[in-house]
Parts: structure tokens; sequence; C-alpha cells
């Protein structure tokens, strides 16, 4: 499959200025291994197919980039970017990538690193004067790149209006650190909003217009930005809470707290420009490339490492016991996540940008993995809370039930409690109580232990005037769990008024 405009563009300007390094008597461009992964050309199909199947699921709404030396493998959207409109997501949608951010916050960190500006070993102090010395003469830009500073993890304040990246550290630097630095690895935030305001100090530019000049404009990533709320910004998706059947729109929230730890928005598209521009010098020298890709500090709650901006950990190849070693970073923001991987090995990229806050991102990544190198693989089951909703609005509550029952023992589909009780409020909320009734009776026989649908249900009985088999009900969720608070005072509530 051959290159696009953009990726021919970006190779183009490589090429010149690796000739210019050249002449000068610096280190040319690194060499890209071939590829072992799959060649086949129904790898795309493959792909297409699972990732359709986890987006039926309501499993994945967004788009995917899969690319092996920078050929466009597959790059699709999935779902849609905008409901109200129905929107459909594509290639060039726009996502807020939440900490992938991260390894563009450590590139331009690294910068000033290559340019004699920063000392990866010296105190944060030496560079930010007001920082409290206490803390801060612990503390250096190692430290922060590989979250080993012993800041706590997310800056906390009531304040509703937007904050200034001065005020997010203030916020936390007169916070206890947790253990001593370069003790333990402990994901920080505030330590790549530290990083954002060493880049901002040192540069006299605002994180945005470093972040621009010295990465997007470069490389030709003309979809990317900083995010900000009030910008006109086209093709931008709407984030979506979700339940796997029920989407809601985003609530207004001030993000200006994830700044350098999760502000950027880009493209699968962009993404791949930036992830081709990482086996070149045209970013970094390769020295500290390499340096960035170490195995820095082990990440003990993932069972990988982490370098600077990156997170290196053996993802499983498919259903099979294989792992290969990956260099990527994930991230999560109410309504929006993503994971971007690569395989050096074998120069494959893997990006999944999605515009829901939840989404099975490391299932898609490793089933994928699994195409890319004829390995055995699982494609998702169908949700059977999915097909019983349909089935319901087209043809009524009666088939419905013999759908399910067809379904319980299929192995084509699963069963999950939270989502058959979703399922339930969904008509609940839609004034149909007595279909709300008949999803719980289906759930409760195939889950006869779960306190929260017995619990769901008397709250259905009570929309429908039963008092008596709500009262049963509640009861039934108490017995299962004694801790259930809700269902205790509900309780109360009607046996007081029943005597």
């Amino acid at each position: 499959m051959k290159l696009n405009y953009r990726l021919f563009l970006f190779y183009l300007l490589a090429a010149v200025g690796n000739l210019l390094t050249a002449c000068n008597g610096q280190p040319t461009i690194t060499s890209i291994k071939s590829s072992s992964a799959s060649s086949d050309p129904a790898t795309s199909e493959k792909i297409d197919e699972l990732v359709s199947l986890y987006n039926y699921n309501e499993g994945f709404s967004g788009s995917i980039l899969v690319a092996r030396d920078g050929n466009v493998i597959l790059k699709k959207g999935y779902g849609y970017a905008n409901r109200e409109w129905n929107a459909p997501n594509n290639p060039d949608t726009k996502f807020r990538i939440a900490s992938v951010t991260k390894p563009f916050t450590a590139v331009l960190i690294l910068q000033l690193v290559a340019a004699n500006k920063l000392d990866l070993h010296k105190p944060i102090t030496t560079y930010l004067k007001s920082y409290p010395k206490e803390q801060g003469s612990l503390i250096t830009i190692h430290h922060l790149l590989n979250h080993t500073s012993g800041l706590i993890r997310d800056v906390s304040s009531d304040k509703k209006q937007f904050h200034r990246p001065k005020q997010l550290v203030d916020l936390f630097s007169k916070e206890a650190l947790l253990f001593q630095p370069g003790e333990r690895f402990e994901y920080s935030n505030c330590g790549y909003i530290l990083l954002g305001h060493l880049i901002e100090t040192i540069c006299r530019k605002s994180y945005k217009d470093v972040l621009h000049e010295k990465i997007f404009q470069p490389l030709n990533m003309q979809n990317s930005g900083y995010y900000r709320h009030r910008l006109i910004l086209e093709n931008r998706s709407s984030g979506y809470s979700n339940n796997f059947m029920d989407y809601r729109n985003s609530n207004y929230r001030d993000f200006s707290n994830a700044y350098s730890a999760g502000a950027i928005y880009s493209t699968v598209e962009d993404l791949l420009l930036f992830d081709q521009a990482l086996y070149t010098e045209i970013l970094l020298p390769k020295k500290l490339m390499d340096i960035a890709f170490t195995k820095q500090v082990a990440d003990t709650k993932y069972g990988g490492h982490y370098g600077y901006g990156w997170e290196i950990i053996e993802k499983t190849v498919g259903n099979t016991e294989s792992k290969i070693e990956t260099i990527s970073h994930s991230g999560s923001l109410p309504d929006y996540c993503s994971i971007f991987t690569r395989i050096p090995s074998t120069n494959t990229t893997i990006i999944l940008l999605a515009n829901t806050g939840r989404a099975w991102l490391n299932a898609i990544t490793k089933n994928i993995i699994g195409i890319l190198y004829d390995e055995s693989y699982d494609l998702p089951k169908k949700s059977a809370a999915k097909t019983l909703f349909d089935a319901i609005s087209i043809n009524g509550i009666d088939v419905g039930k013999d759908t399910f029952t067809g379904m319980r023992n299929d192995s084509n589909y699963y069963v999950a409690e939270n989502e058959m009780n979703v399922l339930s409020y969904i008509f609940l909320q839609h004034e149909k109580a007595d279909i709300s009734a008949s999803v719980l009776e289906l759930a409760i026989e195939h889950f006869p232990n779960a306190y929260n649908l017995y619990d769901s249900f008397g709250e259905t009985l009570l929309v429908l005037g039963d008092k008596e088999q709500a009262i049963k009900n509640y009861k039934k969720s108490i017995e299962l769990n004694p801790d259930n608070k809700h269902g205790i005072e509900v309780l109360k509530k009607l046996e007081r008024t029943t005597n």
C-alpha cells in the first residue's frame, strides 16, 4: 500500500534534514528494520471485522490506524463523532488523547537537554527558583520524567475556573512527598505538569507554542494542537460517557489541569507522523531517543517498565502465551480514552483513539497484534444485552424473551450483569417499566445471587405500584449484600409507610 501524501512529504523533509545533518558531520537517520509481521492482503479485513464487532458491542467508538513500516494497513472510524447529528468518526476526526500527551512533553524536555539548557540530574530548583527548596532540591528532571519524584498523582482544587500553569504548580508543590525521590515508581500527572512549567520557564513561551514550533510544525501535524474548550475546531469529536448501551453527553469540565500531562488533541494520521519521526533524528539525537526508550523503573502495577514518557511492556500476541515488547502509552480522561502502541522490532504501529469513557482498547490491541503476527486471536463475543435491546425494540418483549433464551447457552454471546441492569434502566427511563421488569426477571434468572438486580427490580416494581413485591426484592437484595445502604434506606421508608 502506498504512503499518503502527508507521509511522503514527511519523509521528503526527513531526507533533506538528514542530508544537511550529514554535511555537518552529525549522525544520519537510523535505519528502519524490515517487518516480519503478516503481509497477507486480508489482514486489514480481519482487523476491520474485529473492530467492527467491538463497535457493535458498544466497546469501541473512535478511530483506528494500523501501519507497518509507515505504510497504512487500515485506517478507519467506527461509531459517531457526534451522536446528535449522526456524524461518523473518520481517520481525520480529532480526539483528546489524554496521557498520550506525555511522550510529547518528554520529547520537548529532551530537546532542551540536547541544547544544553537542562541537565537531567540537577535539582529542579536549579531552574525553578520559586519552587519550595526543601522539596525541589530532592527532585530532578529524571525523577519527573519516569514518575519517581514522589509527587502526588493529581491536582486537587475546588476552583471551577481555568488554572494557569503556575497556579497548578502552587497547588501541589506544598503537598508532602509520598516517598523519597527515586525510591519507586508512582504515576504522577503533577510531575508532568511541572515539566510543562519547566519548558515555559526556560523557553519563555507557552507550552502550547513550544509544542507547535518544536513538534507539530516540523512534522506537518496539521490536525493536532493544545485543547481549549472554546476553540472552534473542525472535525472535533464530542465525548460521551457510556455504559455500553446508554450514552450521555459530557458534562462541562475545566480541563486546564490536564496541561502538559494530557491536553493534546490529535488524529490517528497525525500520530503516525509522530511515530515515524521517532525512528529518525528529526526530533532528537539517537542517543537521547534511546534513553527515552530505556527501562528506567519497574511499574509493578502493570507488569512493565517506564522510560521517559513511555511505557515499555511486553504485550500478549492474540490469545497465545507469546508476548512481544512494545513501547506505548495509554490515556484516559472523562469521556475519552486512547492507546498508542509501537513495536519497534518490526516498525509496527497500532493507534486507537476513542470518544467514550469506556472502551476495550487493550483487548483490541492484543487481538490486532495476533492478526499482524499470524497467531490465533479472539473475536469478541456479542453482547446478549445489546442483542436483547434490538430484539425488544424491533419485535417486542415476547420475541425478546425468546431471543435471550436462545443466547444464554450460545458460546457466541456473553451475558453481563451490569449490562442487563443498564438495559432495564433504559426502558425504565423511557417510561416502559413493564419491559424493564421483564428484563430484570431474565437477568435474575441468569444471575440469581446478584444483589443489585434485586435492588433495581424493587425500584421498578415501585414504579409499577407493586409495593409488596418491591419490599420482597429489597429484602432479598439486603440478604445478599448486608452493606447495600440504598436498599436499607428504601426498605425502612417502605416499611414505615406500610405500617
